[in-house]
């Protein structure tokens, strides 16, 4: 059935979430490349303190940055429930939830990130803390953040294993694009687990871990937003 309106056309739908995808890559890598790895040093809480104070501009944009991510994410698991329902309804909206669950997470957890600024602020309730304590808990904020986006990739990673299931069954989208997905999700699933079960491991495996999903998400990414979608066979899978 040929489309009567670019409004109704996956085609447009995975454009939409191919920019969406990538403004989302862009803004995480600035947020954690750009911001906190720039100005985090690693057990030292009064280095990491000195930085944090000398750009607290920098450490808000990389918090705004990091909100944005997350109301992009809902839309573009709006998308990707509407491209690949034709797909298994099901399935499309179990990965959706658990998107909405890894979301809500790592929205919460961005109070640690806000709570850094807050011990490193001069409000008079803080000058009961030596200077040194109040380092190490805004350090110690850091690292709780650290390990609540582990917790959150737990939900995430189970998202892009279905989701990868769903783009290797869909026809309409290549295989190999959903084969590295659903490998993404494995290797996020791997590293927070490790990060949990054995930090030992979890030091030895990062950042290594992470190639693939890195690799896997832009893949996605890359296709929706430049080749998008077979539109004949989405139809196909749609009328079924």
């Amino acid at each position: 059935m040929p489309l009567r309106t670019s409004e109704t056309s996956p085609q447009l739908y995975a454009r939409i979430g191919g920019a969406i995808y990538l403004a989302i890559i862009v803004l995480g890598m600035f947020g954690e490349a750009g911001v906190r790895d720039r100005l985090t040093v690693s057990g030292d809480p009064a280095a990491t303190a000195a930085n944090i104070l000398a750009s607290p501009l920098l450490w808000r944009f990389g918090i705004a940055g990091d909100i944005v991510v997350h109301i992009l994410d809902v839309p573009l698991d709006l998308i990707f429930f509407v491209l690949l329902r034709p797909v298994h309804r099901n399935l499309a909206l179990l990965a959706i939830m658990f998107g909405l669950i890894s979301t809500a997470v790592e929205v919460l957890n961005k109070l640690n990130l806000l709570a850094t600024l807050i011990l490193l602020g001069d409000a008079s309730y803080l000058h009961s803390f030596e200077p040194a304590q109040l380092q190490t808990l805004a350090y110690l904020a850091i690292k709780l953040h650290g390990y609540g986006f582990g917790l959150s990739l737990v939900f995430f990673g189970c998202e892009c294993v279905v989701l990868g299931y769903l783009i290797a069954r869909s026809g309409f989208l290549p295989r190999t694009i959903g084969m590295l997905m659903g490998l993404a999700g494995l290797c996020y699933l791997v590293n927070s687990f490790a990060l949990l079960l054995a930090p030992g491991l979890a030091d030895l495996l990062f950042p290594w871990i992470l190639l693939p999903s890195f690799v896997g998400e832009s893949s996605v990414c890359l296709w929706l937003l430049l080749k998008g979608v077979n539109v004949t066979s989405w139809q196909k899978r749609a009328l079924q």
